[in-house]
């Protein structure tokens, strides 16, 4: 390219909702790049969406662009393009004469003027249409996300050529010969041109260029080979050295007819068995999900500096891959992750089903879009050394025959990337095609799971979940199961229909059947993972100045104040958030410790606007930190030094031996040898135990077997919370985990304190007479309350709750954990926090919360569970009132298995305690009808 004319600012504007193309008299202006809901152009959206953020000015239809230009002469008759970096369906006209039609979504849409312009006045119109899809567009035009945005953003420009000039350049690095072969087709005519190129070395200090090389072409096919040299830099995650490329077209006497500049590295990355190498060298893969959400203007950004600022927040969160959910960034997205060092996984636009000829409503000109969309994302971005992996779309289904030969073709045509069939393909009967080179799922049938939480209707539930808490599990046995091995009870004996999860709603499909034994040959990657909710944030509705609105928080905040609760929002965002965070903790944990694993992919490390609206994240939507955990502490357990301690329980009684295997997940290049671990056991203001181990040597492994430690818990004459550290010195690699001990000799004994299972006459007769009683009904006698689930609730109750009940499976518990007054006196020989630990698991998962909706009484529950947004129902699990003339201590709590515990009989010494005391003095009274109510 010679010149190029910025067409940024200030553009004429018509909207045609109806695209009737008639009476075009460009009433209204805005500057480009925009989008007319950005700018605020068309009728206010009147609309509230409760399931996702909603577009304040919402315009779909036709939306025509107008401007005049000046060409100036020397660049009259010029060769000569427009270019457009991100838009929607495009349609140009140059002085009235029709250019053409595109419609990629995810690349340059790129029109030849024919015969270029002349000198003087021309006019351009641009029709803009984001209702004429060739496919949905996934991620790239739903509400959930981008929004269905309208207008042209990024780069608007016209690009100017001499008479020969560079195509298509594409850059293949060689790490072996420490080069990098250049293919480009040369346009126009090639007498007396010789090419010439340099390499700038952008990531070294001081930056320095290489030397020329130029080369004479003898075809309109240039293929070269530019030598680096033996002190080449390589890319990876933690080195991203960076070359820029510049090429150049001259002329015999040094005139530069064409140059351009290419961003690349030499890397080779790779599937190697079980794990992914980089240059040779193992890599596990910490990925987020992402599905490009930007509040502030409902599109993505296409300036470097904004993406360097998004990734370099996830970087410090330990992530090193991205995952692109039904879309594909702009290109500043791949710069900045060239920059940072952060492998990129786009995906073609796509969710749903593959059909072929043979296939019912198949539609050959989608799929024919799809496939020629994934060629110019290869085109457009695959120079870039970060672009490592590309998926064919999000949960699909249909023919593998079809998938399998698009694979084959991606492969054939750039061998630089990774590609995969697709993510969470065939769900309950995944297959590993033939030509997929690794593998992305959340199980290999029904019962053989490699995530930590799942949804009601994908049911059986993750670990997280369901198990006792404890650092034992990995996924290594249901990713290889035992040779011999039953490894699906369940089995799958033959194609049959079966009902599946579809997006935000449910589908029949025909399943082929699955294999119980089916092994990956490829590696691994865990597909969204996590999913754990929190409560809404009120305070951020505030941040959302943009042309999105948050009218889904305004909801549920008039929702929550409706049921007399909107005081507590705040207490239930931060309880809610510190357990997601333990949630988390422990998945991911669960990741490093299965060694069959070659990565995952979070959903997610900020929180996702759509599907009912999911905040899932330790960040917000804007990726600012929601105060739940810092990034140093995310890293104890993300990163690629993870220390693991394994150990079964975290509860103790004093004096028991406490037993862990200490370990280490490890994938830094540098070795350790000559270090040691650093354990210490601390109680509330002292060191109870501490020691150390050497470093076993090792050089290459990527996970490592450090000592087992084993150690009495200490005598303590009350419950204890303790911290397990663990360290390595002179590195930044550290863990903790909370435990607690509890004394060996506890009189836990409530006979004589009043202690009811039921309702009855007699305890009536007993408050009647200024007597205290204590009631804890079995949870299976209470009709009006909400089972006892731990884990916070899974991505989004509203869209899984409506998932469920479609599907006719049974619907989340959708609870989001304790809100706990950790200073009340009930609580002076229970340890305990203002939010959900694991002292509460086994009483938590064998209770059931009451519902107190319909009580008129200020009954302010010592330990309340929190419900999601949806219900807002004010669940108590423990509480206490005054009755008639005496006391009432209540909750629907199994005793028989309260006593099993130590957990459980501690908090039952404390509640003996606590009632036999001057501090039992509870605030709110009901009459006899509403304890009634109660414990129906």
């Amino acid at each position: 390219m010679i010149a190029a004319i910025n067409l940024e600012g200030i553009w004429k504007l018509q909207l045609d909702e109806h695209k009737v193309e008639r009476g075009l008299n460009f009433s209204d202006v805005i500057t480009l790049p925009n989008t007319t809901s950005h700018a605020a152009k068309g009728k206010k959206n009147e609309n509230v969406l409760i399931g996702a953020l909603t577009v304040e000015y919402l315009f779909e239809g036709y939306a025509w662009f107008s401007r005049e230009i000046e060409i100036p002469e020397h660049l009259a008759g010029k060769r000569c393009f427009l270019h457009l970096e991100r838009t929607r369906v495009t349609t140009v006209w140059i002085d009235g004469v029709e250019c053409g039609t595109q419609n990629s979504l995810n690349t340059p849409h790129r029109y030849k003027i024919e015969g270029g312009l002349t000198t003087g006045t021309h006019t351009i119109n641009i029709r803009v249409d984001n209702t004429n899809y060739p496919t949905k567009g996934g991620h790239l035009t739903s509400e959930d996300t981008q929004t269905n945005w309208n207008g042209i953003t990024g780069k608007l420009e016209l690009q100017f050529f001499e008479r020969v000039f560079l195509d298509n350049v594409q850059v293949y690095p060689d790490l072996a010969t420490r080069s990098f072969e250049i293919k480009a087709a040369l346009v126009g005519d090639l007498q007396g041109v010789q090419t010439v190129v340099s390499a700038v070395a952008v990531s070294a200090d001081p930056v320095y260029t290489t030397e020329e090389q130029t080369f004479i072409p003898d075809s309109h096919e240039i293929q070269l080979t530019y030598k680096i040299g033996e002190d080449a830099m390589l890319w990876s995650d933690d080195e991203p050295n960076l070359y820029q490329l510049h090429i150049h077209l001259q002329d015999q006497d040094g005139e530069v007819l064409d140059s351009t500049e290419v961003w690349a590295g030499l890397r080779e990355f790779r599937a190697a068995g079980d794990k992914f190498t980089i240059n040779g060298r193992k890599t596990f893969l910490r990925g987020k999900h992402d599905g490009l959400i930007f509040p502030l203007t409902g599109y993505a950004p296409t300036d470097v500096d904004e993406w360097v600022r998004i990734l370099a927040i996830s970087k410090s969160y330990g992530i090193n891959h991205y995952r692109f959910h039904t879309c594909c960034p702009p290109e500043a997205a791949f710069i900045a992750a060239d920059l940072l060092g952060i492998y990129m996984e786009p995906e073609l636009p796509f969710w749903g089903t593959i059909t072929d000829e043979s296939s019912d409503g198949h539609n050959q000109a989608e799929q024919d879009y799809l496939i020629s969309e994934g060629f110019a994302m290869l085109r457009a971005f695959g120079n870039h050394p970060s672009f490592v992996m590309m998926s064919m779309g999000n949960e699909l289904w249909g023919s593998k025959d079809r998938l399998n030969s698009i694979l084959k073709a991606y492969k054939a045509y750039d061998h630089r990337h990774l590609y995969t069939e697709g993510s969470n393909n065939f769900q309950f009967v995944p297959d590993i095609l033939e030509e997929s080179e690794f593998f992305c799922g959340v199980r290999f049938s029904k019962e053989r799971l490699f995530r930590g939480s799942y949804a009601m209707c994908d049911a059986p539930l993750g670990h997280v979940q369901t198990d006792l808490p404890n650092t034992l599990k990995d996924y290594d046995s249901n990713i290889v199961p035992e040779q011999g091995s039953d490894a699906d009870p369940s089995g799958q004996t033959g194609d049959k229909e079966i009902q599946i999860q579809y997006g935000t709603g449910s589908k029949t499909v025909q399943a082929e059947a699955g294999s119980d034994q089916l092994v990956s040959h490829v590696p691994i990657i865990s597909h969204e993972i996590g999913q754990y909710a929190t409560f809404p944030n009120f305070e951020e509705i505030n941040k959302y100045t943009g042309s999105l609105k948050a009218k889904n928080f305004e909801v549920f905040r008039e929702r929550l104040n409706a049921k007399g609760l909107g005081h507590l929002a705040e207490a239930y965002f931060r309880a809610s958030g510190k357990l997601a965070v333990a949630c988390y903790k422990e998945e991911l944990e669960a990741a490093f410790r299965s060694q069959q694993l070659a990565g995952f992919q979070l959903l997610d490390l900020q929180d996702f606007s759509g599907q009912g609206t999911a905040l899932v994240g330790v960040l917000d939507a804007f990726m600012d930190s929601k105060g739940m955990i810092t990034p140093e502490e995310w890293r104890t357990f993300c990163s690629d030094a993870v220390l693991l301690a394994r150990f079964p329980k975290y509860n103790y009684q004093a004096g028991e031996l406490f037993e862990a295997r200490i370990e280490l997940s490890y994938f830094r290049r540098q070795a350790l040898d000559g270090l040691h671990l650093k354990w210490e056991l601390h109680g509330e203001d002292s060191t109870l135990a501490e020691g150390k181990a050497d470093l076993p040597s090792f050089h290459g492994e990527h996970y490592v077997s450090i000592t087992n430690l084993c150690m009495h818990i200490p005598i303590v004459s009350k419950m204890t919370k303790m911290e397990l550290l663990l360290s390595i010195p002179g590195t930044d690699i550290r863990k903790s985990y909370d435990l607690w001990a509890y004394p060996s000799q506890l009189d836990v004994d409530l006979s004589g304190l009043n202690l009811f299972t039921e309702l009855s006459e007699a305890a009536l007769v007993l408050l009647e007479q200024g007597e205290d009683i204590m009631l804890f009904p079995n949870p299976d006698q209470i009709q009006h309350a909400i089972q006892g689930f731990y884990s916070t609730d899974f991505w989004s109750y509203p869209m899984f709750r409506s998932i469920s009940e479609n599907m006719k499976r049974e619907v989340p518990v959708g609870t989001m954990g304790l809100l706990i007054q950790q200073d009340h006196p009930a609580f002076e020989h229970f340890v305990t926090e203002e939010h959900s630990t694991y002292p509460w698991w086994s009483i938590v998962s064998e209770s059931s919360s009451i519902i107190l909706d319909e009580l008129d009484k200020d009954l302010n529950p010592i330990v309340q569970t929190i419900d999601n947004f949806e219900r807002n129902h004010k669940l108590g699990l423990l509480m206490e009132c005054r009755v008639r003339k005496g006391r009432v201590l209540m909750g629907a709590l199994n005793l028989e298995r309260l006593m099993t515990t130590l957990e459980g009989r501690q908090l039952l010494y404390s509640f003996q305690r606590y009632v036999q005391s001057s501090a039992y003095q509870p605030v709110a009274r009901l009459e006899v009808e509403e304890l009634r109510k109660l414990f129906n």
